[in-house]
């Protein structure tokens, strides 16, 4: 491997920081006692969406085997704070597994939730470079499956996420760039993206800690597990390969969130360095 892989990473944590996260607190949370709340399954290439309180866990799970699922997470009060993909890119990295954070939106700034746990977490890089549940690529979507292929077609990523949110009163504007939950992707030689076939295994999880009131939704990804092309010239019908995902959520024991708090928005009231410039209303009266 070359030297260049070790360079260090820009975001530095230091101690205190947000980015030190408590990893004991975490771990708790994830080892402890739980009551489930509810649980659901979101049939093959349909969106689902659901509200997870503050101080509750979530897990997204593979119920029958391999399957992509593309994530996105709002604040479930003000939708203008949604997941900030590129941002939590930089500042935990492009696969995320347990204990790194996803974080919000500009002005707010903050982390919506925390990973508590992966069963796929040592899954680590493969012969290809290849990682699992990524922030590199975004959602299939019909307008770039028309470009390709001049067909419409309604069950792509960002059509299941924009009905799943519909009844909540938001729109395709509001469906963001997404985590890639149980994907397998990397860059390849030419620095080009690509995509494997979905490691998971039946009954296999990720967990995720709410940090706010959040609105969550998931799309069965239409190309399944993602071991078929979906463009291309050795493109085929990936209905064989699509699984259900299931959503499952839990509220820990009180006593694990007793020293806890909701993040707050750093306090920045600089106004970007903008002013209003002093009026001399007598002056102006007097005109």
């Amino acid at each position: 491997m070359s030297s260049y892989a070790f360079y260090p990473a820009a975001y530095q944590s230091t101690k205190g920081s947000a980015l030190d996260v408590d990893r004991d607190f975490y771990q708790a949370l994830a080892d402890g006692s739980r009551t489930l709340v509810s649980e659901h399954r979101v049939p093959i290439r349909t969106g689902f969406a659901w509200e997870v309180p503050a101080g509750h866990l979530f897990r997204i799970t593979t119920p029958e085997g391999p399957q992509v699922g593309d994530l996105n997470i709002w604040n479930r009060h003000d939708p203008r704070e949604r997941m900030w993909v590129s941002r939590t890119r930089q500042l935990q990295r492009a696969h995320l597994s347990t204990f790194d954070r996803l974080w919000s939106t500009l002005p707010f700034m903050r982390p919506l939730a925390t990973i508590t746990a992966d069963t796929l977490a040592d899954y680590g890089v493969d012969e290809h470079g290849g990682r699992v549940h990524d922030l590199m690529g975004t959602r299939c979507d019909p307008y770039v499956n028309k470009l390709l292929t001049g067909e419409d077609f309604d069950f792509h990523c960002h059509s299941n996420l924009t009905r799943a949110v519909q009844p909540y009163g938001l729109t395709e504007f509001d469906v963001h760039d997404v985590m890639n939950v149980f994907q397998c992707t990397g860059l390849n030689a030419e620095d080009r993206y690509f995509m494997k076939a979905c490691p998971a295994r039946k009954g296999d999880y990720l967990e995720f800690f709410a940090e706010i009131d959040l609105l969550c939704a998931i799309s069965t990804c239409p190309g399944g597990d993602l071991s078929l092309a979906m463009w291309g010239d050795d493109a085929e019908d990936t209905l064989k390969v699509c699984r259900p995902l299931g959503i499952e959520i839990y509220k820990p024991d009180d006593a694990l969130l007793a020293q806890w708090q909701p993040p707050v928005s750093p306090d920045y009231k600089g106004n970007h360095g903008m002013r209003l410039a002093e009026v001399d209303w007598a002056a102006e009266g007097s005109k």
